[in-house]
């Protein structure tokens, strides 16, 4: 069950309806509902403290909080606490620690506390190297539909890593996350579009898709775009940027506290 006060506090850090945007307010509301031991209170004052947004910002009070979500096993504070385990933000680094509470959130099915305990795997930390174990869990996410995770195995096919080399798979997973307009996934998905790796050579969506990921700041895709516009004809680059325009990219759930390592 939430606490009312934890919807007052989100409606006053959106600014909802009549209520104007106030984070001061909102972070007044999450704390009551923090200190009534509501877990989703306490993870969301905890983002307050890790942003900066109502209250000075405060790693260690961030950690407090999510913290004490955690324990009450919720998955966002775990994914949160172990970020800051990971990265030694307002607590000690510890690799171990970090992989602790990312896989508390991961057996929850969390889709990015399974990308952040895959990363553990691939990576050996805080744990045994274990690529097979780290796709294992990479996969989990992806099929949970979260782009970084499908960007992730994306490449990881691409590249033989975790699994047999499959550039068609790569493409799959590819275009799963460019289709959720993740820049990084679009401008892999440019590049085989225009290498005919796993995919027929085609060099309008190669363009439609590095053009896309250029629009977000990719450097690559800004270099590949402008290759492709030296050597193909205006009608494809036209064409590629009229798909481009038609693009429709679902909405996105906004990035949480700490960031990624």
């Amino acid at each position: 069950m939430q606490s009312p006060q934890v919807f007052l506090g989100g409606f006053y850090d959106r600014g909802v309806g009549d209520l104007p945007q106030d984070s001061v307010e909102a972070v007044k509301w999450m704390r009551k509902a923090a200190e009534q031991n509501y877990a989703v209170g306490q993870y969301c004052l905890g983002l307050a403290y890790a942003n900066g947004s109502g209250v000075p910002k405060d790693e260690a009070e961030a950690v407090k909080w999510f913290r004490k979500a955690a324990e009450q096993n919720e998955a966002q504070a775990q994914v949160s606490l172990g970020l800051g385990y990971a990265n030694g933000r307002g607590v000690a680094e510890d690799d171990v620690e970090a992989v602790k509470w990312f896989r508390k959130a991961a057996e929850q099915n969390d889709a990015q506390g399974q990308l952040q305990l895959a990363a553990c795997y691939v990576l050996g930390q805080g744990v045994a190297k274990d690529e097979v174990e780290g796709i294992r869990w990479i996969r989990k996410a992806a099929e949970q539909n979260y782009p970084e995770a499908q960007y992730s195995l994306g490449l990881s096919y691409a590249k033989g890593q975790g699994v047999r080399k499959d550039e068609t798979e790569a493409v799959k997973w590819f275009r799963k996350a460019a289709e959720q307009n993740h820049a990084k996934a679009q401008y892999n998905l440019s590049r085989c579009y225009s290498l005919g790796e796993g995919v027929a050579k085609d060099y309008v969506e190669s363009y439609k898709w590095a053009f896309l990921a250029a629009g977000q700041g990719n450097t690559n895709a800004k270099e590949l775009a402008t290759i492709l516009e030296n050597n193909v004809s205006l009608e494809q680059i036209e064409e590629g940027k009229k798909r481009a325009r038609d693009f429709k990219p679902p909405t996105m759930k906004s990035v949480r506290d700490f960031p990624d390592r």
